[in-house]
């Protein structure tokens, strides 16, 4: 109970969250986010780009979101049809899209 107390009480950058799964997770995603911004700077193309040539192509499915692997330039939008999980991979230096799963 004590450990839990004292995990709920540090903050997110103490030396007491470093290790943990949880921490390591956040540090990754403000990584991908950081580097994201540089590649924008870079002439990449942005998320709201990305999901204004994709989304439209998508009909009758909903968009549910995104993940974003910085270290290939990747997004992976993700959409919802009929139950089905549809995963659609853009590059994001030229918005073509890549990969794509229909289940």
């Amino acid at each position: 109970m004590t450990v839990l107390l004292a995990l709920l009480a540090a903050p997110m950058g103490s030396p007491l969250m470093a290790g943990s799964p949880m921490g390591t997770g956040l540090d990754q995603r403000r990584g991908d986010q950081i580097r994201a911004y540089q590649q924008r700077k870079e002439g990449n193309l942005s998320l709201r780009e990305i999901e204004a040539r994709v989304v439209p192509t998508m009909r009758d499915s909903q968009y549910i979101g995104f993940d974003y692997d910085a270290s290939a330039a990747v997004y992976t939008l993700k959409f919802l049809r009929n139950g089905t999980v549809i995963w659609v991979e853009v590059d994001g230096r030229t918005g073509k899209v890549i990969g794509r799963t229909d289940g």
